[in-house]
């Protein structure tokens, strides 16, 4: 057998491992896994993630999911409990050293859970795959402060020339993520698990938000190690009409960028008038493999 082959074989071997870890971790924690649609007739909203289209015939036109997200709050809201889901994900052109079109995610909901307490069991998840790593959690404020010496509040367009010219013209998010992106998560999670919290509430998606010293932040949740992002988590939003207006702004947005507006989910919606109150996660199950190898 070639070295090439025998070291495939090898990283087969340690997956299928780490999968098998995955699936008992839940199990000791009475968390269903569940296997939603790939396909869908809808299709997740987001301004910066494209979705792959599948012609079904007929004139018809489905979706590959970028996250089974939608399909589980489905299950949620109809009395699943917890639950959670391991399998392939797709997004249209992404492909970098740390993108792929298709990957393997790892996406679980908690029922009732405190938020806190969710985000000590996302770290306990990892160390599955990275040992009994120390963690520290920064506020996505704290974290320009230390890393950056930026305050968010102030203007950011003098920050960001040295990357863009044109940025001084974005708007404040855009901004924002080219600074975090550039000054922040490359050292994020040295030699440690960083999880950074109370992200703007612009940038909310499907999160709860709430006030934190009279400033409205995101209960929502991202973890590093070694400058990569490993989880983006949510202390879920139960409101449809909140969700629907942050939904038809991701597509106002999308037509800003040039790009086509997407279908709204209305089973989705439909479903978040009985979600019970949750925090739910989506992890790289493929980035974990690779820093664990």
């Amino acid at each position: 057998m070639n070295t090439s082959l025998a070291s495939r074989i090898g990283t087969v071997k340690q997956r299928a491992a780490k999968l098998a870890a995955v699936r008992a971790f839940f199990s000791e924690r009475t968390v269903l896994e569940a296997d939603t649609n790939m396909l869908s007739h809808a299709a997740p909203v987001d301004a910066h993630i494209d979705v792959m289209q599948v012609d079904m015939g007929n004139s018809k036109t489905g979706y590959l999911h970028t996250s089974p997200e939608y399909g589980l709050k489905k299950l949620l809201a109809a009395g699943s409990g917890d639950i959670y889901q391991l399998g392939h994900v797709f997004r249209a052109e992404e492909e970098s050293p740390l993108h792929s079109p298709e990957f393997t995610m790892l996406e679980w909901y908690r029922v009732g859970m405190p938020y806190q307490t969710f985000i000590k069991e996302t770290l306990e998840l990892f160390r599955l795959f990275l040992g009994p790593l120390l963690a520290e959690t920064l506020t996505y404020k704290q974290a320009f402060s230390l890393h950056a010496g930026i305050d968010i509040h102030e203007d950011l367009a003098p920050h960001t020339l040295p990357f863009s010219e044109k940025a001084p013209t974005w708007d404040r998010d855009t901004q924002l993520n080219l600074l975090f992106s550039h000054l922040i998560e490359p050292k994020l999670g040295q030699n440690k698990l960083t999880a950074i919290t109370d992200w703007p509430s612009s940038q909310a998606a499907l999160a709860k938000t709430n006030t934190v010293n009279g400033e409205t932040v995101a209960k929502r949740f991202e973890i590093y190690f070694k400058g990569i992002e490993l989880a983006n988590g949510f202390d879920e939003l139960t409101d449809p009409l909140e969700q629907r207006t942050r939904l038809e702004n991701e597509n106002q947005k999308r037509l800003a960028l040039g790009k086509n507006t997407l279908p709204i989910d209305e089973e989705f919606l439909k479903a978040l008038e009985t979600l019970p109150e949750c925090c739910g996660v989506a992890v790289g199950f493929d980035r974990l493999m690779l820093l664990s190898l």
